[in-house]
This record gives C-alpha cells, structure tokens and sequence, in this order.
C-alpha cells in the first residue's frame, strides 16, 4: 500500500470539487496524488496534465484496478456515490466520498458495511470538519463561552441558473439543496447540539419542514426546518440552490452568542483562515482568528491520510464517523420527507 509514509490518492471523477480536492492534495503532507479517472481518456489526460498526476484512465474501473492507488477520492453526481463506494471498498481502495455520502440512508447503510466487510476506511467529505475553526468552535461551546446553548441558526443556500439536466436541478441526479449543501447546516447543527451536551453529535428528536418544490423537476428549489434536540436546544437551518441567503451559523446561550461568518470554510485554494465571534452578555464582540495556511481540502486530505497510515477505518472527530454520517442522512431524508421531495430512482428501487 502506502509508500514511504504517504497516501496514493486516485481521484475518481474530474468535476470542479476535484479540481479543489487535487489542489488539497497537492498541499497536504500525507498525501500524493497517483491517478486520475475520467469517462473519456481525454478528460482524464488533460486533468493530470494540469495537476501533474502521472496515471491517466479513461474509466473507473480501471482506476480501482491500479496498484498504485491506495485511496480513492469519488466526486461523481449524487446517484453514483454508493456504486463505486462499494465497488472501490470491494477492491480494497480506502475511500473519501463527496457529501451527502449517498441519497438516503437506505445506501449509506450499504456503503458503510462494504467499508466494513473489506476493511477499509471510508469517509463523508464534509471537508468543514476537518477545518481548526470546528475543532476551536467545539472547544467554545463545551468550555460554555456562551452559557447554555438554547438556539442554533444555519443557512447554506445560492442561486443557480435553473438547467433542468444539470446535477442541480435535476430529479434523476438527485438535485436540490437539501442534498447539495443543505447537509452543511444539519451536519453543524448536530455538531454544535453534541458539543453542547459532551458528545460527538447529536441527532434530532424531531424535525419539521417547508420549502418549494421546482414545478419541472420537483426538486427543492429552497427549504427550511426547524430541529429539536436534547437539552431542548433548537435549530433553524435553511438551505437552497434558488435563492440566495445570508450564508452564517449563529449559535445563542444564555451569556451571550457566537457567529460564524464563514461557517462552512468553503475556499478552494490558497490560505483559509479561520474567523469566530464571540459575545458574551453585556460584553463588545470578541473575534477569534483560527490560522490556517491551507484549505479545508487540504486539512481533509491529511485527517483521512493519517488515519489510513494509522490503520484506522475511521478519521476521529470532528470529522464526520460512521455513525454521525448516518444521523446526517437520516435527518436529511427527514427533510425531504417534510416537503415531499422524493427522486424516481427511490420509487423505481422500492
């Protein structure tokens, strides 16, 4: 496997959060970039000539039958996610797959055992967690910077061009933002509620929605819910791909609030410091900076390259485990359900 201490990456799918991903590779300290992998041989030569990987294939399955790969980075359209997990884990390649790790929990159950069963790592690439802004904002929440934590607010949410055949837009690629960046507020808002109670995560007690329904595709355009948790703390998350929203979390206590101005720390090359403001009741705002030379690729890279080169199937938290990956899907599936949002290849597979 690992060659002198370092992790052989194949990226399997040359889109633009490739592109960041290599990049974050490229800057990491762990890892290599070893292969690429395309649907036509061209695309794939011309994404390793950019970023200097020397193994260039015209299809996937040939990337999972290369040597020199030891883990795989998958970043096809939503619905491809659990096929080649699966079949990258039976081929013994570690595994980091872009969010939301599949489109339901139904295929995140089955991604997770084939981790299992051929004992490789496998992670949900919430790049964010593996960013020291979470690992610093955890620490302000469980050392109680603000108190009790009562109400959690999260927004991710844009405005695309509506393309009923783009991965955004369309029902057959499992578009919408509940799937695309609506996670982003869940996955921070059950960090935030674990936090506050001294765990990993927390998962909902309950959970209710509303949102718009695009009248061609029946994917969500927007949506909001609202999350209760233990320690009767709720959460407000918002999300969308038609609508342009003030992209924050706030998080209030009861001595005061923090604010993340760029929650998701979503930059993708160059340096992407950190930034929390913290206010305590009766205080001026205190801005906290979080250095961080690197992307949040590049801190992803290494969190699941130093865990592979430990043995682990698993990176630690704030990055996303197998069980906290399953909260986030089912609460994600929850959400679908609380605005009707249901993908054909889900009827057609029931």
């Amino acid at each position: 496997m690992s060659i002198n201490g370092t992790v052989r990456w194949g990226l399997l799918a040359t889109g633009a959060i490739a592109r960041a991903f290599a990049l974050g590779v490229k800057a990491s300290v762990t890892g290599s970039l070893a292969a690429v992998a395309s649907r036509t041989e061209e695309k794939a030569r011309a994404f390793g000539v950019e970023f200097g990987i020397p193994r260039r294939h015209g299809s996937y399955e040939a990337l999972l039958a290369d040597r020199d790969v030891d883990a795989v980075y998958i970043s096809t359209p939503h619905p491809q996610h659990a096929e080649w997990t699966v079949k990258a884990a039976r081929a013994g390649k570690h595994v980091l797959v872009e969010k939301p790790i599949g489109i339901n929990q139904r295929e995140a159950q089955a991604m997770i055992a084939a981790a299992r069963e051929n004992n490789v790592f496998l992670m949900e690439a919430y790049m964010y967690r593996c960013h020291p802004q979470t690992a610093r904002l955890v620490d302000l929440i469980r050392d109680g910077a603000i108190g009790e934590i009562g109400v959690i607010q999260a927004t991710f949410s844009f405005r695309a061009e509506f393309k009923p055949a783009s991965r955004l837009w369309s029902n057959e690629l499992a578009g919408g933002g509940i799937l695309d960046v609506g996670g982003y507020t869940t996955s921070i808002s059950r960090l935030v509620a674990g936090a506050a109670a001294g765990r990993p995560f927390a998962d909902p007690l309950s959970l209710s929605g509303a949102g718009r329904l695009h009248p061609a595709t029946s994917v969500d355009e927007w949506a909001v819910a609202t999350l209760k948790f233990p320690l009767d703390i709720a959460a407000s998350v918002a999300t969308g791909v038609g609508l342009n929203q003030e992209n924050v979390v706030r998080i209030f206590g009861t001595e005061g609030y923090i604010l993340l101005p760029n929650p998701f720390v979503a930059a993708r090359e160059g340096a992407a410091p950190g930034r929390i403001v913290v206010c305590r009741r009766g205080g001026a705002p205190r801005e906290i900076a979080v250095e961080s030379p690197v992307t949040s690729f590049a801190h992803e890279a290494d969190v699941c390259g130093r865990a592979i080169l430990a043995g682990r199937r698993q990176a630690p938290p704030p990055a996303m485990t197998w069980d906290d990956t399953m909260g986030n899907i089912r609460a994600q599936d929850a959400w679908r359900a609380a605005i009707g949002l249901v993908y054909g290849a889900e009827i057609r597979s029931t």
